[in-house]
């Protein structure tokens, strides 16, 4: 007699439970994600379509578009090589000090971001710890784009990390080790061996990672000194035109964000279904 099939317990709920779980589920989604995202795009085309692109166009609007754009261009790549790094050594080596190597890399996570941004204020600052040597030769680094940029790397570098770890953790490392039996180098076995296996976890936390560099607000707004056409990225410059009572331009400048959460939502779901894929394709070749 074949043994009867495991049923998951989830399943065997009645169907006015998982309704209401789902509804509810369904009403959060409406209130919280799409009822605001709706209401960004209808306040941003509210005086018309003319209106909305002379907004975007408009030079402030431009710089802040331009300033974004460099900061996530410079802090993702960054990022991306210390995940990649950090993840690597976290997985595959045993060494003291990895618990506390973790909890740095969590350490983004628990502190405000406004508290980051001060933290460079007193390395940086006129009165900081290096504000003298800094002004002595002519360094800006606060109220400038390198301020701007650390304040990012430092609320993001997370991301990439965090999204490795787990998964280089349940590949194990018996094809890297395998690869380096038959004869290959390091970079043969990273390239050809260990890349692969993860590309789409971390493509999953660049896009993750970009999605929060160009949208971090607190700590780039304490170190950016709010210099309009210079040191406002799109978040600050939203900031600006809403305090200003420039609502429809705001509100237009914002949608470029919200338009990024879209895309971003989309890439995650198709990367979450591309790693389920993989997950299960480890699993039939474990067993």
């Amino acid at each position: 007699m074949p043994r009867a099939a495991h049923v998951p317990a989830a399943t065997l709920e009645p169907v006015w439970v998982r309704s209401l779980l789902i509804g509810v589920a369904l009403a959060f989604l409406a209130l919280f994600l799409f009822v605001p995202l709706m209401a960004v795009f209808a306040e941003a085309l509210k005086k018309g379509w003319d209106a909305y692109i002379a907004a975007i166009l408009e030079e402030d609007a431009l710089s802040a578009i331009k300033l974004t754009l460099i900061t996530a261009a410079i802090a993702v790549p960054l990022n991306l090589i210390f995940g990649v790094a950090a993840s690597w050594c976290i997985a595959k080596f045993d060494f003291r000090g990895k618990s506390f190597l973790l909890t740095l890399i969590d350490l983004p996570f628990s502190v405000s971001p406004v508290i980051s941004g001060l933290i460079y204020v007193l390395l940086f600052g006129a009165q900081g710890w290096f504000g003298g040597w800094l002004i002595e030769h002519n360094i800006k680094i606060l109220f400038a784009v390198p301020g701007i940029v650390l304040a990012t790397i430092f609320v993001t570098f997370p991301f990439v990390a965090r999204e490795l770890i787990p998964l280089m953790q349940s590949q194990g490392s018996e094809e890297e080790e395998a690869a380096l039996v038959l004869g290959a180098s390091g970079w043969k076995t990273f390239w050809h061996v260990t890349l692969p296996n993860i590309k789409w976890g971390l493509l999953y936390g660049v896009i993750l990672c970009n999605a929060r560099a160009m949208g971090e607000f607190g700590a780039v707004s304490v170190v950016s000194g709010h210099i309009r056409g210079q040191t406002n990225t799109i978040p600050l410059q939203v900031e600006i035109l809403y305090n200003e009572y420039q609502f429809s331009a705001a509100f237009a400048v914002a949608s470029l964000l919200a338009l990024l959460a879209l895309v971003t939502l989309a890439l995650k779901s198709f990367i979450e279904w591309r790693l389920r894929d993989t997950h299960e394709q480890f699993q039939e070749q474990g067993s």
